[in-house]
């Protein structure tokens, strides 16, 4: 290892298998875990996905209680090269030498560590203070997820569907995942994180649904061809539904785009905010995005565009037909935008944008919810 992180540390023994605590300063968090599973699919990832409404609440606790706020340790896994030296006085103290080529993958803490990154934005001295991490060892990322779920399954409930994704001790649970990654249909309608779907959901089914429903049709009986069988019936099953038919084929679709979207774009010399308003007919979409567009170190100017478009699958394509000027201050001659996104989740699409001039940005729309 040519450059290594260096942690002053004390190893312990779990499960017959080493592990690492350090204080490490709150500023090195965000060096360290550099990876933003935030739009990666649940089965690559090693947590559930993160719960944004919950980081501004944290963080205002710490603010709030300078002098006093309490964290327990983060969890996370080393997934690289490393070593341990001891020291001569202590064999189980000592220094962790890490390749800066490892990556560091959190297995519990996601929400702590974010809202610390936050606060520390409106409070650079909190860098210097410390927070404890254990160290784990990682076997890849199928050891990192079943930390993740051992740490929880006895602590914050979890959903059943997270826990069955993440699980590899349970071999229904393993046969489950494995016919759902097997089956195109059931894997692009499957939510792996829910056990209930909301209203807006663009999946058919859950995780737990087909796990519960396994065990009824092998009557919780595990054998060697177990798993043949399962992914034959299913295969059968959704080959004779027609309209899983019809939806694999997109003459019909699940998701429901109708509603309110906040918009947030960043096209590099400035930044567009406001709302759009969708309606959706199948896989046509139609409505109007009104917006304050912000040029750096310019008078803003408000307008609104009116917009069809489409929806295949998970993408999503706007274009504008015509504009408004709603306000500004000074002439402007606009260019009508187009719009190139992926429904990320029920509630998220994140794209490019492009106007007439080929000017191109980097977009949000986030559901509101009643």
């Amino acid at each position: 290892m040519d450059y290594v992180y260096k942690f002053p540390v004390v190893r312990g023994i779990q499960a017959k298998r080493e592990y690492f605590i350090a204080m490490v300063p709150l500023k090195m968090l965000a060096r360290l875990f550099t990876i933003d599973d935030e739009y990666v699919l649940p089965e690559y990832r090693a947590q559930r996905k993160l719960n944004e409404a919950r980081i501004p609440v944290i963080s205002k606790y710490i603010l709030g209680n300078r002098d006093s706020y309490v964290f327990s340790a983060l969890a996370a896994s080393i997934d690289g090269d490393f070593c341990f030296k001891t020291d001569n006085s202590n064999q189980d103290v000592g220094t962790l030498e890490v390749s800066m080529d490892a990556k560091f993958l959190i297995n519990d803490g996601q929400h702590r560590k974010s809202s610390i990154l936050e606060a520390m934005r409106e409070d650079p001295s909190l860098g210097d203070e410390t927070i404890s991490i254990v160290f784990f060892a990682d076997k890849g990322l199928a050891r990192s997820q079943q930390i993740f779920t051992d740490l929880n399954k006895n602590a914050v409930k979890t959903s059943n569907s997270i826990s069955e994704l993440y699980d590899s001790r349970d071999e229904m649970a393993v046969i489950t995942r494995n016919i759902i990654w097997k089956i195109e249909f059931l894997n692009t309608y499957t939510d792996k994180e829910r056990d209930i779907l909301g209203k807006f959901s663009s999946k058919l089914f859950t995780l737990n649904t087909f796990y519960s429903a396994n065990k009824i049709v092998v009557g919780g009986k595990i054998e060697d061809k177990t798993e043949d069988f399962l992914t034959t019936y299913w295969e059968m099953v959704v080959a004779n539904m027609l309209p899983w038919q019809e939806l694999s084929n997109k003459e019909i679709t699940k998701v429901d785009l109708t509603g309110k979207w906040k918009y947030k774009e960043d096209y590099g010399y400035g930044v567009a905010e406001g709302e759009l308003f969708l309606k959706q007919e199948g896989n046509e979409l139609s409505g109007r995005i009104i917006f304050t567009d912000k040029l750096n170190d310019d008078d803003a100017y408000m307008l609104q565009e009116f917009l069809i478009g489409s929806l295949e699958g998970h993408k999503v394509k706007l274009d504008a037909e015509e504009f408004d000027i709603i306000h500004s201050e000074h002439e402007i001659d606009y260019e009508l935008d187009s719009w190139f996104g992926v429904l990320v989740d029920d509630d998220t699409i994140v794209g490019l944008s492009k106007d007439g001039q080929g000017i191109e940005g980097k977009f949000t729309f986030s559901r509101e919810k009643n």
